[in-house]
């Protein structure tokens, strides 16, 4: 019976993968804004805008009689994005696409309809219309801040 013997020196591989984690958690919240970027930009596309200005005025109207005035595309202006530092871990990146309700308050009616006006959704369909799309251009980005880190880019 013949016997083979063969040696492996794993030397050369620790020092290949030095930093591979570091690159990688560095490359997750480029990754995640690249793709929120394409659901906030179908968001933008996609909110109601009328084209006159409008009074609004809260359940508080009864007792204040307070109302208050929106110039129009107030609630396409109220439209964020922005990265949230109690919600990602340095593994994962998380990003908010809404609208800032001191700005709209009634962005809630708009997507969700009321007793006496229809819904007319924009993020649920945005996130939909956009998502394989957002899903790309994060998994793109990631490759290159990976590749720009892994040649000691910053």
């Amino acid at each position: 019976m013949r016997e083979i013997s063969m040696r492996f020196d794993g030397s050369n591989c620790d020092a290949a993968l030095d930093g591979v984690l570091e690159r990688a958690r560095a490359s997750v919240r480029p990754a995640a804004q690249a793709a929120t970027q394409v659901v906030y930009q179908e968001v933008l596309l996609r909110v109601p805008a009328s084209p006159k200005g409008h009074w609004f005025h809260g359940t508080s109207f009864k007792t204040t009689g307070q109302k208050y005035w929106f110039e129009p595309g107030s609630l396409r202006r109220a439209i964020y994005q922005a990265y949230s530092a109690d919600n990602s871990t340095q593994d994962h990146a998380t990003y908010h696409v809404s609208w800032n309700r001191k700005k709209a308050p009634y962005g809630h009616w708009v997507e969700n309809g009321t007793s006496r006006a229809p819904a007319q959704p924009f993020l649920r369909p945005a996130y939909e219309a956009s998502i394989d799309r957002a899903l790309d251009a994060g998994r793109v980005k990631f490759s290159e801040s990976y590749a720009s880190l892994a040649k000691g880019g910053s």
